[in-house]
């Protein structure tokens, strides 16, 4: 996997700024990415040697807004707001964070809604790409910005893998990491939760084989279906039940065609992400966590771990059900660590919340 070319930095109007390159990302899974983009905002400043960056990793639907009010091109505040800025645990006056989208992403970064060679959008043309190709393009960005080496490479569930990817695949960049609610590899049972998403977006009328954005509408109600799924599995059966039970929504009878509460619930995610999120996206970022696999060509997650030189927190959730704890412990023990526990009723989602208890795992691992 390798880039060409010199890269481009602009700053548009708002905290996103792009790096653009004239040359090619050539993809794990064969092919080559044309000229690409990644959004990406910055909190703080960088020192004279480079040496304070760190790298912050969103999950599935984030972006790289992780903190600040909302504003242009921001609808929602930061989603890790309570972990970076002055005297935060990702202090920005010591720290020059950086968050970048994703590779594959909609939110500027180039993705399946991108204008591809001939200006129009990719589409279903939108190549496979992994999370080591979302590494790569990582690379490219910190190589623009004179970055040689991450004092930290921070993420959680989907952030974590690309975190625990730079560390196997480039360890001479990355000073420490912190995986968060995530895995060394896909579980069976993660590739079967994801496996109805998939679906449900693809057998949506308005799909149209991935080529919908001339369309009049596109797969909204597929994304949705897809993201009532996630959203279960987001959260604990405790919480659920302790929030919902089997109340009814307020006005609504299920007997009489109403919904239930927790549906309610599911039905506000789903209309919320569908308002703000590309249904192609959805896809290639499900398929490269599907495939992620640090210990792939590499003899295996044993001896991938093994080429991590960074000082390493990796924390888990204990009420986890989509990446359960034990994932996390199997990271630690082939770092030969062990895995810190957030206690929480929240699930996978804790990673997000419990602001307090990642903070400590952060001030830990910046030391």
């Amino acid at each position: 996997m390798t880039v060409t070319g010199a890269w481009r930095i602009g700053d548009p109007p708002g905290r996103r700024k792009f790096v653009t390159g004239p040359g090619a990302l050539a993809l794990e899974a064969g092919g080559v990415l044309p000229e690409f983009s990644l959004a990406y905002e910055t909190w703080g400043t960088l020192n004279a040697d480079a040496s304070n960056a760190v790298l912050v990793e969103h999950a599935l639907t984030g972006d790289s807004h992780a903190a600040g009010p909302a504003g242009p091109g921001h609808p929602s505040a930061g989603w890790w707001d309570g972990l970076i800025g002055p005297g935060k645990a990702l202090d920005t006056t010591e720290f020059f964070v950086v968050v970048p989208n994703v590779l594959g992403g909609c939110q500027g970064s180039t993705g399946p809604s991108s204008p591809g060679p001939d200006g129009k959008p990719w589409g279903s043309r939108f190549p496979v790409v992994t999370v080591r190709d979302q590494v790569a393009a990582e690379a490219a960005l910190a190589d623009a910005m004179g970055i040689g080496r991450w004092a930290a490479v921070v993420g959680g569930s989907m952030g974590g893998m690309r975190a625990l990817e730079w560390a196997v695949s480039l360890p001479d960049r990355v000073a420490s990491v912190l995986v968060l609610a995530s895995t060394a590899r896909a579980s069976a049972d993660q590739i079967a939760w994801a496996a109805p998403q998939l679906h449900a977006i693809r057998s949506d009328p308005c799909f149209h084989g991935g080529d919908y954005y001339s369309a009049p509408s596109g797969p909204h109600r597929g994304l949705g279906i897809a993201r009532r799924i996630a959203h279960v599995t987001y959260r604990s059966e405790p919480e659920l039940a302790r929030r919902f039970g089997s109340a009814y929504q307020d006005g609504e009878n299920p007997l009489a065609g109403g919904r239930f509460a927790v549906e309610s619930y599911l039905d506000h995610h789903a209309e919320k992400l569908a308002r703000r999120f590309d249904a192609n996206s959805y896809l290639v970022l499900t398929e490269s966590m599907n495939t992620h696999d640090i210990g792939r060509g590499r003899g295996g997650v044993a001896a991938a771990l093994g080429r991590v030189t960074a000082r390493a927190v990796i924390g888990g959730v204990d009420s986890d059900r989509l990446y359960p704890l034990y994932q996390s412990e199997e990271i630690a023990a082939g770092l030969s660590t062990e895995a810190s526990v957030v206690s929480s009723p929240y699930g996978h989602d804790s990673f997000l919340i419990e602001t307090g208890q990642i903070a400590a795992m952060v001030k830990a691992l910046l030391g």
